[in-house]
């Protein structure tokens, strides 16, 4: 076997580095080249990348004998060239090991050499024109030697030249769809076709557990090409989830969900709709759909009693944007709907969220006449930092702020995640006096009375002296991570906390993140 000309020295190519994603922030805009739109945006070792394409790792023992009679090999010089095609260095390695070795060439060789090349255009910031060119002549190779693939082999390099972004009406594309075409025996029209494009390719990139951040002009333009047919229930909820969980306030996207969700209304349960209202509720945006509350509001009516869990996930989202529906309260906070969640598996977690919804009767909706939460049934409702602020307590400036309180006040004038009726936990409490010093706590008591008393939030609020002129001052930490991913908007959770914190009478005091 030679060596390809142009490496330097006679050895063996060092074993390919570990190719990592640029998380802090950065992203890359690729080439304006439709052939060169690299979709991936993951960390790509041979075994994750294949778990982006929902398809296993390609190995040559299992592929079978291609159309030309190829057969399964276990080592020897064929082996060796896999080997090289993994740990080459650049596109033009990739090529090289490729054509100048024909007679040791097998048909799964073409998939190693597809992963390996979208491993090397993620690692590089924009790939040259040379390597342009050698991407043209790659597809060229595989355009000629296709006809030898058997259908595995096909259908996997055509996965891969899709999620590396070749254009639909390529050449490499249209081969390989030809050729898939002329292995499958025809089938009998039907009224709906599959699709490598628009919905499918959607949902293959939002179904990938290693997927991060997806660039959102492609998920916008593949929403677009989307037939309507193609927008099923299960790609709107991968595309509500993706939102959510990433912190994308995507307004085009969000509508997008919203409308389905008004549209197919008679065809979705409460189970479903959760999962299509969450990202509402987390990313605090209230669509401009008119028909979004009505359509919620005759789902619960129809849907309450069927899945208690789904119901009040969805008056959770509601709630964070400040749009509880009465009637459905009513409903939830009924004698038979609480004996009815007794009991079952997901009982704590839902008696934690009616806790916070009569929270939000109590301090928001004052109109409210209808049943609520007994006493007796209520839990507190954060009492420990959230999971999100636990998982990344080393980035957070947290500490940074306690030990400045530490030295300026002194440990006995603040208290740290501090839990205060009816279950919030506080990043860090002080109590102010009238005159504007801080005092000791424990010459004072830190929590005031809940529920408020009718007049609390207006002393709260008003420069009169009271009999207790003591103010109980909030400081509110604004990590990066607080807010949606635009850096403006505070997410719904966060929001609500601190809209009733002030409702029930603490002094706010928000902390922003210092700049790095």
């Amino acid at each position: 076997m030679r060596r390809p000309r142009g490496e330097p020295g006679s050895r063996a190519p060092r074993p390919a580095e570990r190719v990592t994603y640029a998380g802090s922030g950065e992203s890359w805009s690729p080439p304006p080249s439709s052939m060169l739109r690299i979709l991936l945006s993951a960390q790509t070792s041979p075994a994750r990348l294949s778990g982006l394409l929902l398809i296993p790792p390609v190995q040559p023992c299992c592929l079978g004998p291609s159309k030309s009679g190829d057969r399964p090999f276990g080592g020897g010089p064929v082996q060796g060239l896999q080997r090289l095609l993994e740990q080459a260095r650049s596109p033009g390695e990739l090529l090289r090991w490729l054509s100048q070795n024909p007679t040791k060439v097998r048909a799964h060789h073409y998939p190693v050499a597809l992963r390996r090349l979208g491993q090397l255009l993620v690692s590089q910031p924009r790939p040259s024109p040379v390597e342009q060119a050698t991407l043209q002549d790659l597809s060229q190779l595989i355009i000629r030697n296709c006809p030898s693939f058997d259908v595995h082999t096909i259908h996997v390099c055509l996965h891969l030249a899709v999620l590396l972004g070749f254009p639909s009406d390529g050449p490499l594309l249209c081969a390989l769809e030809q050729e898939r075409r002329s292995r499958v025996p025809p089938k009998p029209p039907s009224p709906r076709q599959p699709a490598i494009y628009g919905g499918q390719r959607l949902e293959a990139a939002l179904s990938c557990p290693r997927f991060l951040r997806y660039p959102r002009q492609h998920l916008i333009r593949s929403l677009a090409e989307a037939r309507p047919e193609e927008l099923t229930p299960h790609v709107m909820v991968l595309l509500a989830q993706h939102l959510a969980r990433h912190r994308l306030r995507e307004p085009q996207l969000l509508e997008a969900i919203a409308h389905f969700l008004v549209v197919q209304e008679a065809q979705l349960n409460s189970k479903v709709v959760q999962k299509l209202v969450l990202p509402f509720g987390r990313l605090n945006y209230l669509p401009l759909e008119q028909q979004f509350m009505p359509c919620l509001e005759r789902i619960l009516a129809r849907e309450a009693g069927v899945a208690p869990l789904a119901t009040v996930n969805i008056l959770m989202s509601l709630c964070q944007l400040q749009r509880l529906p009465f009637r459905a309260l009513q409903f939830v906070f009924s004698p038979s709907f609480i004996s009815h969640i007794n009991g079952t598996p997901p009982s704590l977690i839902v008696r934690r969220y009616l806790s916070l919804l009569d929270t939000a009767v109590e301090l928001e909706l004052p109109g409210y006449r209808g049943p609520r939460l007994p006493q007796r049934q209520r839990v507190p409702i954060f009492p420990q930092p959230l999971i999100t602020d636990r998982a990344r307590c080393k980035y957070s400036h947290k500490d940074m702020v306690a030990e400045g309180l530490r030295q300026l006040l002194g440990e006995e004038k603040y208290r740290q995640d501090l839990t205060v009726p009816p279950g919030y936990c506080t990043d860090f409490l002080l109590c102010v006096g009238g005159s504007g010093a801080v005092l000791p706590m424990r010459t004072q008591d830190p929590f005031l009375p809940y529920p408020p008393r009718p007049c609390q939030q207006d002393q709260a609020n008003s420069n009169s002296t009271t009999q207790d002129p003591t103010q109980r001052v909030v400081l509110m930490l604004r990590e990066r991570w607080h807010f949606c991913r635009d850096g403006r908007v505070l997410l719904g959770s966060r929001a609500l906390r601190e809209r009733h914190l002030g409702l029930m009478g603490y002094q706010l005091l928000p902390v922003p993140q210092p700049c790095s």
